[in-house]
């Protein structure tokens, strides 16, 4: 109320719309509080007469104080404390109740709790204002408890205290009942500023009383350093007086009745009542689940892990130093199938020590047993395991591999004149999955242009997060042929198409004649159709007796194969559990 009314002052003397001032933004709060600062208009910041001074500073008239109260108190609901408050004078725990306030909210609270319990356990609470203060006499004389008194009136009241002027001094038979209830019990004060000065006098003058708070006497603050000086001497003569005197910090009414429905037993319809407007902890256990989250990740890859790699390779000693290539063609040139990798005059091979040896043993080179390959480190040794990992996936499948200098691909075989029957059944049986993911034939002719075409996945080795995967991306290959400008290409005449960076086909002029039809294909293959198709190529590449592949699958002592432990799972978007992610620890 107090930060109102100041906002309405402050825009009052600058001109200002309340619309354009925010009480809750701490700019503007600022601006006000320094503009009090430097004017005399009310008392100091912690004055005890402020809130009188503001509030008859923008509502002179006694009328205009009780419509803005009666407006406040019409949206004001009952809280958790007020629950605990009215269940304790219901069960008959709390016997006399003085409040500053205007607002119903004990009372409405204590009527809720009666109504639950038995007619003749009830115990309604007779509510006196300063107009009525017969009423707060008559309770005392009779001791017809409990009974709730309104120091400052009642929002129905006409006459109301808010007023420097009008709390200077207590009604007299209200006072009266103050006095004389402080000289029989024992008193907590909760929430109390201690503005009032002729409350405090009464408050004071039962000290000169023998039996002044015969049990005690609890302020309850939220911090004892922010207490007001008469607040403060108050408490210094009642612990002079002999009084039991205790200052309880604690931050909220509700927490005060939480702790204080710990120690009191109430019946359980009360209790019930009161838990059913118990805030929500900020801090609650939980049970961590056992289970995965999902059973299934969000998003899938096109990537197949590598369990295991070869970690050697047979070493042959070259007379003089050589490149990857010069040794791959020489090999190739005498039908050898070996995988090899050039590092100056040292040689990695993988396949038959005798093919290999027939091929390089005159020029000089010799058996050194074998070499360890580390494709972290050695970009050669990356280089062939890569070659080795494409021979081994296309071997025994009906897939041909595409070695390019701009990455490997492999495509699927199409039927050849003179195959056999027991092949061309037994290579469609394989293939069947991947045209049912296609939703076609995944080779044949483009239509119009008369090109070749063969489904196939271009292939990617690489290691992330300390594990190897073999990643693939499907794409349409389409064989173009290319032949010197001017000159037609004779039926079935097929020579090799040149390639772009990825090895796509493109003709000699930079375009893609295929292109159109290519995207056309792909255009209605939607997130089920890829999943198909991702799934389709990935069992076609994992699908072993043992679970790995081999380049070659000789015996032992004839060379060294390169053997690689695939797994039939593709990666998902999900990490796992046991990524240092999850590791709070460190």
């Amino acid at each position: 109320m107090i930060r109102n009314f100041k906002a309405e002052i402050f825009c009052r003397e600058n001109n200002l719309s309340p619309k354009e001032v925010d009480t809750g933004d701490q700019v503007w709060l600022g601006r006000i509080d320094r503009f009090f600062r430097q004017t005399s208009i009310l008392p100091p910041d912690g004055d005890p007469n402020e809130y009188a001074a503001a509030f008859e500073a923008v509502y002179p008239q006694a009328r205009h104080r009780r419509q803005y109260i009666d407006d406040a108190i019409s949206k004001g609901t009952p809280c958790f404390g007020h629950r605990v408050l009215g269940s304790l004078i219901a069960a008959q725990k709390a016997d006399c109740i003085f409040t500053t306030n205007f607002d119903p909210l004990v009372e409405e609270a204590a009527g809720a709790a009666n109504s639950l319990l038995p007619v003749e356990d009830r115990a309604r609470p007779t509510v006196a204002g300063i107009d009525s203060s017969e009423r707060a006499s008559r309770c005392l004389r009779e001791s017809d408890w409990p009974l709730v008194a309104k120091l400052h009136g009642d929002y129905q009241s006409v006459t109301i205290k808010n007023t420097g002027s009008e709390l200077e001094q207590q009604d007299s038979r209200m006072r009266h009942v103050l006095v004389e209830a402080s000289q029989r019990f024992g008193m907590v004060f909760v929430g109390y500023s201690g503005r009032d000065s002729s409350v405090m006098e009464a408050l004071t003058s039962v000290l000169r009383e023998a039996d002044a708070f015969p049990n005690g006497l609890y302020w309850v603050t939220s911090s004892a350093s922010k207490l007001m000086p008469a607040v403060t001497q108050f408490l210094e003569a009642a612990h002079i007086a002999g009084v039991d005197v205790a200052v309880v910090e604690c931050k909220t009414f509700d927490e005060l009745a939480a702790d204080v429905i710990k120690r009191v037993d109430l019946p359980k319809v009360l209790m019930d009542h009161i838990m059913q407007a118990h805030p929500e902890p900020r801090l609650v256990p939980v049970m961590l689940p056992e289970t995965a989250a999902l059973q299934f990740p969000v998003l899938r890859y096109s990537a197949v892990l590598i369990e295991s790699i070869p970690r050697t390779a047979r070493k042959i000693i070259l007379a003089q130093s050589t490149t990857t290539p010069v040794v791959r063609d020489l090999l190739r040139a005498h039908g050898c199938k070996a995988v090899v990798a050039a590092n100056g005059c040292e040689l990695a091979v993988f396949g038959r020590d005798e093919e290999v040896m027939a091929i390089l043993g005159p020029d000089g080179a010799k058996l050194d047993g074998t070499i360890v390959l580390d494709p972290t480190r050695d970009s050669w040794a990356l280089g062939l395991l890569y070659d080795a990992l494409v021979k081994a996936l296309s071997r025994h499948r009906p897939l041909i591999p595409r070695y390019r200098r701009s990455g490997h691909s492999l495509v699927v075989a199409t039927q050849r004149d003179g195959d056999a029957p027991e092949r061309v059944q037994k290579q469609a049986q394989e293939l069947a999955p991947l045209r049912f993911a296609y939703g076609g034939p995944v080779s044949g002719i483009v239509q119009k242009l008369n090109f070749p075409f063969q489904e196939g996945i271009f292939l990617k080795l690489e290691q992330i997060e300390g594990r190897w995967w073999c990643g693939f991306e499907p794409y349409t290959f389409v064989d173009i042929p290319r032949t010197p400008e001017g000159d037609q290409a004779a039926p079935g005449d097929l020579p090799t198409a040149e390639r772009d960076a990825l090895g796509r086909s493109v003709d000699a002029k930079g375009g893609d004649p295929a292109g159109d039809w290519r995207r056309e294909r792909w255009a209605q293959k939607y997130n089920k159709q890829w999943a198909s198709i991702i799934d389709a190529w990935a069992k076609l590449l994992t699908t072993t007796r043992d679970g790995s592949v081999r380049a070659f699958n000789f015996g032992d002592g004839e060379g060294v194969d390169a053997v690689f432990a695939v797994s039939t799972f593709t990666g998902w978007s999900r990490p796992a559990h046991q990524h240092d992610y999850f590791d709070r620890t460190k």
